[in-house]
């Protein structure tokens, strides 16, 4: 079984090791997120990402981009440990990190044959639906109803009592 860390790689590798197994016949799956603290609807819908395909990368935001997309105070957790949670995960083949306000630009370059999205969003909501389209990628909405979220968890933290 590969490391956390080994499955984290550039978008430059990540093109390379996705032509291989395009070569092979497997079929490439994209999903993304922030995952700033890991909890079950991530999990759920990695491994409902997976299950459309045969290869999983998953992109992560940028600290960067989770202080624009999630305001002061986030990410809690940095990038490299928000990518190498996700990478710990056995349905995760590889992790890139990207700093762009979507996934769009990923979609470009790396062409996957299905983009994975929580249920958080519905086949007109997803905001890569058009590029998705465009490129002739297979647009999935994956894992289990939303009813969990990092900033609900987090909210239950703030207002546990202390001790």
């Amino acid at each position: 079984m590969r490391s956390a860390e080994s499955k984290i790689v550039t978008r430059n590798r990540l093109r390379e090791v996705l032509a291989e197994q395009r070569r092979r016949g497997q079929k490439i799956v994209l999903a993304n997120g922030c995952f700033d603290t890991l909890h079950v609807g991530h999990t759920r819908y990695l491994e409902g990402a997976r299950r459309e395909g045969d290869v999983l990368v998953v992109a992560v935001n940028s600290d960067s981009s989770v202080c624009v997309l999630k305001g002061p105070g986030r990410p809690i957790l940095p990038e490299t440990a928000r990518a190498a949670l996700v990478g710990a995960l056995r349905a995760v083949d590889y992790v890139v990190l990207f700093s762009e306000p979507s996934v769009e630009a990923l979609l470009e370059d790396l062409r996957p044959d299905v983009h994975a999205k929580g249920t958080d969003y519905t086949a007109a909501t997803v905001p890569e639906r058009a590029t998705s389209a465009r490129l002739g990628v297979r647009v999935a909405i994956v894992g289990d109803p939303k009813d969990h979220s990092t900033r609900d968890f987090l909210d239950s933290v703030r207002k546990a009592p202390h001790a």
